[in-house]
């Protein structure tokens, strides 16, 4: 018995070691699973940061069929010996196109890009037997050229008179220019920001190319011709912000820039301090980014509490919920893509869950849909919202309550958070139902301020920040021009030669939205397009 008991007693330690060695290993097993999620989550932001999302629009709403580059199409591959009929349209050759085609070359071109003509002599008309010829018409043809460098230096010469029989010789002024006392001509500045600006080449680079061209000029003369231009163009950024705060609906978001040397900060000595361009989009497409040293709620309160009264809309940052609670003339709204960035969040560990969601969200946008394509505005978009979009709205966050209560949801869950998010914000995300006028999301703003992120990784950062809130008035400009379709070198050519003679009263008239029905036919150029090159047409 006592050796029975023994080996009973040596049995039961070994399964009680085997069962603490499965238990640790079941824990390890655990830790490292989680700890693989945790990796792959911040690997996804990474390559996120790093690459961007192209779209966010679902793979399988776009094309189901469409091969990714993880896999391959979902149709299946034809069976061998299965004949498929392919289907085309054959298209209209250039030439057949009447206007499409401009000319006969087939080079499409518009009426501001400058034409050298090269008249030809053929050697008939120089020979011996040239009075044999005569010329009956004329053949045309186009060809894309380049110059290494487009710089031109304009030599202006001018006649010194002096009155007969007096000695004293009349005054010879220099003709009038942008800048007093500038040896820059106004289609140099504005190449140079709209080089900078719209196309994001710095100002080095500009210099490299000047040099390479063999114009010799100091990289801070540029700046300084920068800063001095930028500066004409304050007050008409002014007063197209007026504009914009004056509309009904206004869209707001904020994102980051490094601007001024940060000194002694928290930030460390020779770093850059960082700072925040709040961009606005009004209901007319005007937009206006506005610059602030911090991304607290001042700056919104400093911008809007005066002139704005309407609806705001905005993400989800609770700077903007703060200021509308104590502003009772501001109704908030909030952007739906936002939410929807936090169930894709969600999507690797519930996509069953998250593709409900996500379904949903996508039925109002295809209601957006069809109401664009009727046409409908006014009462009768905002009655086709509470006859369609309303009740799926409704199911939406019934879905949303029912799913906040699941016991096996914990609050680090993203998609926890992602209720949570919407939840919070059910009566601002219904705001949209009963406003014709407002969009589903802020899509329209993050499109327009795309030059802000495209500008870091170019020219990286401001060195003061009023070089920040330069760049905030350019690119305003530059911005709303190219909403309107307006041509932003035709554009600030003409503001900046009218800007010193125009009625300071009358500023809005200089505006980009203004100034196309007003100016746009026939703007003011430079002496380079006038005359004194016979280059240009």
């Amino acid at each position: 018995m006592k050796r029975a008991d023994k080996s009973e007693d040596i049995f039961s330690e070994e399964a009680r070691q085997d069962h603490a060695l499965l238990s640790a290993e079941q824990q390890e097993n655990a830790r490292l699973r989680e700890e693989n999620a945790q990796l792959k989550k911040r690997l996804d932001w990474f390559n996120k940061q790093l690459f961007g999302q192209k779209s966010e629009r679902r793979l399988a709403e776009a094309n189901p069929h469409q091969p990714s580059l993880l896999g391959a199409a979902t149709e299946s591959a034809p069976v061998e010996g299965e004949k498929i009929t392919i289907t085309y349209q054959r298209g209209k050759a250039p030439k057949q196109r009447g206007e499409d085609c401009v000319n006969d070359s087939g080079l499409r071109f518009g009426p501001d890009v400058p034409v050298q003509v090269i008249e030809q002599t053929p050697p008939e008309l120089i020979g011996p037997e040239a009075d044999q010829f005569e010329v009956i018409g004329t053949k045309t043809t186009h060809r894309l050229a380049q110059q290494p460098a487009s710089y031109v230096v304009q030599e202006y010469r001018r006649p010194i008179l002096k009155r007969k029989g007096e000695d004293k010789p009349l005054p010879s002024p220099a003709p009038a220019n942008v800048l007093e006392k500038s040896i820059a001509d106004v289609s140099f500045l504005v190449g140079m920001l709209v080089d900078k600006f719209q196309y994001h080449l710095p100002l080095y680079r500009q210099h490299q190319r000047l040099t390479q061209a063999g114009v010799t000029l100091s990289r801070a003369t540029l700046t300084n011709l920068c800063r001095r231009s930028i500066e004409l163009l304050r007050p008409i950024a002014a007063a197209q912000l007026l504009s914009i705060l004056q509309s009904r609906v206004l869209a707001m978001d904020e994102t980051p820039i490094k601007a001024g040397k940060s000194g002694k900060s928290s930030a460390g000595p020779g770093k850059m301090k960082q700072g925040y361009f709040w961009p606005l989009y009004g209901e007319r497409d005007e937009v206006a980014f506005t610059f602030s040293a911090s991304r607290g709620r001042a700056h919104i309160e400093k911008i809007l509490k005066t002139d704005f009264t309407g609806t705001l809309l905005s993400d989800g940052y609770t700077a903007y919920a703060r200021f509308v609670e104590e502003n009772t003339g501001i109704t908030h709204a909030q952007c739906w893509v936002h939410s929807r960035r936090y169930f894709i969040d969600a999507e690797q560990q519930e996509p069953q869950a998250v593709r409900y969601a996500l379904d949903h969200i996508a039925r109002l946008y295809k209601i957006e849909e069809e109401i664009a394509k009727a046409g409908f505005t006014g009462d009768k978009k905002r009655s086709y919202r509470l006859a369609h979009s309303k009740p799926v709205v409704d199911q939406f966050f019934q879905w949303c309550q029912a799913q906040i209560q699941r016991t096996d949801l914990i609050p680090s869950d993203p998609l926890t958070r992602a209720l949570g998010y919407v939840i919070q914000r059910e009566q601002k995300l219904r705001v949209f139902q009963e406003d014709p006028d407002l969009p589903l999301d802020t899509n329209h703003l993050e499109r327009a301020l795309r030059p802000i992120p495209m500008g870091r990784k170019n020219w990286m950062f401001c060195w003061t920040e009023l070089g920040a809130e330069h760049v905030g008035i350019i690119q305003s400009l530059i911005t709303t021009c190219k909403l309107h379709d307006i041509n932003p070198y035709t554009y600030l050519t003409d503001v900046l030669l009218r800007v010193g003679q125009h009625p300071a009263r009358e500023v809005a008239d200089l505006t980009p939205r203004m100034w196309k029905e007003k100016f746009a036919s026939n703007p003011l150029r430079s002496d380079i397009y006038r005359w004194g090159n016979d280059v240009l047409e």
